[in-house]
Parts: C-alpha cells; structure tokens; sequence
C-alpha cells in the first residue's frame, strides 16, 4: 500500500457528498484535503447513488493509503408544511394563519397550509410557539379545532412549499425512525457504511431500536445520535443515556437551536462534546461551520472561529454539509476547514487535559490507554503513542485525553481501520500481526511508524498490545520503546 503522508491535524473533517463531489476528479481532491469521514445523506438521492459514492470513496482511499470512513445519515421524522398553489406566500406580522393536518397538500394558501404530520394537532395546545423554516418564521398557537391550529405571526417573511416545522422546547412526538429510515437502513447495512446517523432520537430508547434493526448483518455499524430535539438535551439523565446506548453523537445545530434558541445552544454544544467524551464516545460538531463557502472561496471570519471554538471544546470532529454535497467550492472549504483546525490545535488549551485524573478504572485496556497517554504528556522524546488493536477501543480511549502527540491505531481489520478515522488525533494504519511471532511485533510496529515518517531514529514510542493479538478488551501491556537506525 502507498504510504500517504500523516497530517499533523487532530480533529477530523466529515464532508457530505452530492452533485458537488460527483463532479469529475472532485471526490480525490476532497479525499487528497483531508477528508476523514464521508457523509451519505439519505435525505438527498437514490440507493444506487450512495452506492456508487461508496464505491468510490473505498478505491480512492486505498490508492491514496488513507483510511476513510463513511457515515450514513438517515432522514428522521422531519415535520413540514405542504404546498402552497402558488409555490409561496408572504405572511405579515400579527394576520392569522392555519396550519390544516387535514387540508389537501397541494391546496395552501395566504391562509392556511396543510402539513404532513397528522398528528400535529394533537401535540400542541393555545400558547404553543411554532417555528417555520428552521426559525425564520414564527406563529403562536391560539386555539385547536380538530384538525385545525389556529395561530398567530410573530414573524412573517417568505414561506414556500414543503419547509419545516418545530415547536420551541420540543415535545412532538413524531417516532425518531419512519418507515423510509428502516428502509435506508437496510440500504447502509448493504452498502457497508461505517458508522450510521439516526435524526431526532428522544431517548437512549430510540437509539436501541435502530440497533435492534441493525441486527447481526449490520453489527460493525456503529450509531451516531444526531442531538437535534429539545427533549434529548433537557436533562443530563437523558443526555448520558443517549450518549451511553451510541458509538458516537452529533451536535446537530440547526434543529437544536431552533428548538432550544440560539442562546442556549452556545453552552448546550459544549455540554454535549464533555459529555460524550466523559463517556468515551466520538462527538461530531454540525451544521453552518463554513456556510458562507457554498458561494465563496473564503470562509467568514465568524465561520473561522465557529470551528476554532469546536475545536478547542475537544470535538473529535467538524461537519460540511451543503458547502462539500452542493457548493462551488468543496474543496476549498476542506482546505480552509484543516487549517482552522490546525491553527486552534496550536494553542496550549487543545493540548492539555485533566481527563478522569480523580477518577478510578474499571477495565485494563481503558487503564493501559489512559497511562499511556499520561505517560506521553510527561515523558520527553516520546513521538508517538501507537496502540495494536482489534476494534479500535483502545486508541478511542487513549485520545479522550488532549495531547500534541499522535495516537497511531495498528489494526488488520479493515472496520476497526475506519472506525478510528472519527477519532481525534487518531492516525489509522493497516498492521497484519497473523504471520508475525511474538517477538516480532514490536520491531515490525516501530518500523511502520518510520516507515510513515511518525517516528525517527532517537525517538521513543509508546506501544500498547495485548498478550493475545486481535481479541476485543485484551490491552494489558505497555512499553516505552527506542526506536533505533536498524528500524529506519
């Protein structure tokens, strides 16, 4: 395999593909940038469409020597207006509105609209605040009459056909997965996506149904929960069992702030990302991060410091949405989306941790990760902490503690390889152990680690293994290795 060279960059990049990346060579270069993850969102284009991307993405990253990981992303219960006959109305502050469960779709009007969640009518009450359009427009709820919501605007502006709907503080209880996600569901497993992304969960409830659906077919996939309704953010009880009952979570803003409002988000984001760590899951940060970049060759300097701040809260990684899947300038956006991040990275706080330092272990491999990363952080001449792995645990562990040092994850399986392309400042490398004795597998890791230009002669490195090679939990070893001219 090529050898690829390694980036100093800590946080990972996810970039959702479209139209934009399916232009010709455009999908290389995105990989090439930096692209750790790709996004398939089941919200936008056919099966066949995210199986072609994947198919794509998987020869790419092997001819580049990168590991890529791919997330799908399932729609969820999004709640939306129907049409207007018009295409779109104006709505001036103070008229009365109706939204009409029961009205033909096609047949809105100045009015009234009808709106595809029939049971709209039965979750909210008089004194409801609703909001249209990811905010823009805001309507009170008056009164209920069957099928009829009789509201107010506080806001008015432009509304067109099939936009959104959500009510402020949450509490719709449309089900976090529908009909079409158990069927794009089954589409991810087939297609073999990586991690999977499930919209609007309310509970750690939902997020055990999707893994009831994943099954054994689909057992190596591992959940996001895409943190984006009131409910699942009100309390740290539900929070942590979200967190707890998902691989990982993401910070998924658009929703969220209109569901919570803006001013609350701020801390909310910062909430989630201790949290999840805390719990030792990945956390994605989403949404608007370079929004400006779908027309514009330079992110704003606002964007700049939206994804500095994600970065120096710990974030294993930021999130491209419509900039990379629709934009003008995909590839751009990733190069400018790495040097914010390596510029924050640089500053003395993203390298310093006081992760669990009062706390006890509960498992070996997890008190293997954590020493080997204290000893890291305080031992001169180490270049590199470099764990062997079947599943990925143990660098997932290592790189819950902030440090400058790359955590190198040596693993033969091709899924625990990806899976770690999520994890901050986790560099993945094939290392087949099958034909190697036990007293090989050290020398041949340093020379890997040479090889990849992660390690010099003079350098230490920390390695951590397992007495049995490729069985899940069996870190218990840690030695701090020379690495000398004979492994150049």
């Amino acid at each position: 395999m090529p050898h690829s060279p390694i980036p100093a960059r800590r946080t990972k990049i996810v970039a959702t593909l479209g139209p934009a990346s399916d232009r010709p060579g455009v999908l290389e270069r995105m990989i090439a940038a930096g692209v750790d993850v790709v996004r398939l969102n089941f919200s936008h284009g056919s099966a066949d469409d995210h199986r072609r991307r994947l198919v794509e993405v998987r020869e790419i990253a092997t001819r580049l020597g990168r590991s890529v990981a791919a997330l799908g992303d399932l729609q969820g219960p999004k709640i939306r207006i129907a049409r207007f006959r018009d295409g779109a109305v104006e709505l001036e502050q103070g008229q009365t509105f109706v939204l009409d469960v029961a009205l033909d779709g096609e047949a809105g009007d100045a009015g009234r609209v009808g709106c595809d969640y029939k049971a709209l009518a039965d979750d909210v009450a008089p004194g409801d605040r609703l909001l249209l359009d990811d905010g823009r427009l805001v309507v009170d709820v008056t009164r209920v009459a069957g099928s009829e919501i009789h509201t107010t605007v506080v806001q008015g502006g432009r509304l067109s056909n099939n936009k959104g709907i959500n009510k402020q503080g949450g509490g719709l209880s449309a089900p976090a997965l529908t009909d079409k996600d158990k069927a794009d569901l089954a589409t991810a497993i087939d297609i073999g996506v990586d991690y999977l992304a499930v919209s609007f969960p309310r509970s750690a409830a939902d997020m055990h149904e999707a893994r009831a659906l994943l099954g054994s077919a689909g057992a190596e996939i591992g959940l996001v929960a895409k943190l984006e309704r009131a409910e699942a953010v009100a309390d740290d009880a539900t929070l942590d069992g979200i967190i707890e009952a998902s691989e990982a979570v993401m910070v998924a803003r658009g929703d969220l702030g209109v569901e919570i409002g803006d001013e609350a988000l701020i801390g909310t984001q910062k909430r989630i990302i201790k949290h999840a760590r805390s719990h030792n899951r990945a956390v994605i940060t989403a949404t608007q991060m370079m929004e400006s970049m779908i027309e514009a060759p330079l992110p704003t300097r606002a964007e700049v410091f939206d994804v500095a701040n994600a970065v120096l809260d710990a974030t294993d990684a930021v999130m491209l949405s419509a900039e990379t899947a629709a934009g003008d300038f995909p590839v751009e956006t990733i190069e400018a989306m790495a040097r914010v991040c390596l510029g924050a990275e640089r500053e003395r706080i993203a390298q310093e941790s006081g992760h669990r330092i009062h706390e006890g272990f509960s498992r070996i491999d997890e008190t293997i990760a954590l020493s080997a990363m204290y000893a890291a952080n305080h031992l001169a001449g180490v270049a590199a902490i470099a764990c062997m792995t079947a599943t990925g645990y143990t660098p997932l562990i290592a790189s819950r503690i902030r440090s400058g040092l790359p955590i190198v994850g040596l693993a033969h399986n091709p899924v625990a390889q990806r899976r770690m392309a999520l994890y901050r400042g986790v560099i993945s490398l094939p290392f087949d152990t099958s034909e190697m004795t036990a007293g090989e597998l050290n020398d041949r890791a340093l020379e890997r680690l040479v090889a990849q230009g992660i390690a010099e002669p003079g350098d230490h490195v920390i390695l951590t293994r397992g007495d049995h090679m490729n069985a899940h939990g069996g870190t218990d070893t840690l030695k701090i290795l020379a690495v000398e001219t004979c492994h150049a």
